[in-house]
């Protein structure tokens, strides 16, 4: 029986984008794949994606309905989101809002700054083989996002910040349950700290690792944590402040050396500079109403106006149809 035999085939190397998708990764990824025949001789991965679009959606929206939109830019700080927004379109419009209306949005914002570290270092942990460390930062911040429910409604996309002040006051009780989350955070941050600060595996895979220089912060346009972990003394709530932050005593967090390490310190710093925020907002808690006057056409009349009386649902109508 003769033998057949086979000529190896020719082929040409193809480039084949894999993505942009979401899969179980911190963000959306593209890898781009070079390809001979169905062996995968190279590829590049590109990371820095995000749902696009924004702007789109806006074009049909008033200031107030666009609050959605921002809640989705970066669904882990949406109260910050909303803030920005808002301070950016009170500026265009002219609208002052209340005392107790900066203060509440200030108190959102740093219990949203600590949900946000604790989940960006116990992700760290966790890709370097930490799993404790996840689980310390997980449990507390689920605690905080009981607090963004009680107060928004909803603990992910949550809408607070309208333009001119906020959907609802903070409950009944609010302050006392954000007292006891904070010390929870105090203890856990601690906890946390202990297990890694003098981890010898820990501070091999993060000390010089990952390095970013002051220059490399100006060419890329870096900011937050990852720009004052190189040495960069700029915080724009002491810098620039916005919602009356010149009330508060809180120190500008640096580091020097640009690493993971350092980046982690900071923002270790930095949920307890937070923690100090939120307190002093709670101890001086103006009174006051946290809305802009109705009369002024950007003020959402309350649910009980608008499912008890005519007028409520008449105006509720007028805003959301201009």
């Amino acid at each position: 029986m003769s033998r057949v035999t086979f000529e190896p085939l020719e082929t040409d190397s193809m480039l084949l984008n894999f993505g942009p998708q979401h899969p179980a990764t911190h963000g959306t990824l593209r890898i781009i794949l070079e390809l001979e025949g169905e062996t995968i001789t190279g590829s590049t991965p590109e990371i820095g994606y995000l749902h696009s679009g924004f702007e789109k959606l806006g074009e049909d929206l008033d200031y107030n309905q666009y609050i959605t939109i921002t809640d989705r830019m970066n669904y882990l700080s949406p109260l910050c989101n909303n803030v920005a927004y808002a301070l950016t379109a009170e500026k265009l419009i002219g609208l002052e809002v209340s005392k107790r209306t900066e203060y509440i949005r200030v108190l959102m914002c740093e219990l949203s700054r600590i949900a946000d570290h604790l989940l960006n270092v116990g992700m760290l942990a966790v890709d370097l083989g930490a799993m404790t460390a996840f689980l310390y930062g997980f449990r507390v911040r689920e605690d905080i996002y009981d607090l963004f429910e009680a107060a928004t409604g909803t603990r992910l996309t949550t809408s607070y910040t309208l333009v001119g002040g906020l959907i609802r006051d903070i409950p009944k009780g609010f302050d006392k349950e954000v007292l006891r989350v904070l010390e929870e955070v105090d203890e856990v941050t601690d906890d946390i700290e202990t297990l890694l600060n003098k981890n010898k595996i820990w501070l091999d895979r993060t000390k010089e690792i990952g390095v970013i220089s002051k220059e490399d912060v100006y060419s890329y346009g870096i900011s937050g944590p990852m720009a004052r972990a190189a040495g960069i003394e700029w915080d724009l709530r002491l810098k620039e402040p916005y919602s009356s932050y010149e009330d508060f005593d809180f120190d500008l967090v640096i580091a020097l050396n640009g690493d993971v390490f350092d980046r982690y310190l900071v923002r270790m710093e930095e949920i307890r500079q937070s923690i100090k925020i939120c307190r002093q907002a709670l101890e001086k808690m103006p009174e006051g109403e946290v809305n802009v006057d109705p009369d002024l056409g950007f003020s959402l009349p309350s649910k009980d106006e608008v499912y008890n009386s005519i007028e409520g649902l008449i105006y509720h109508f007028l805003l959301y149809r201009q």
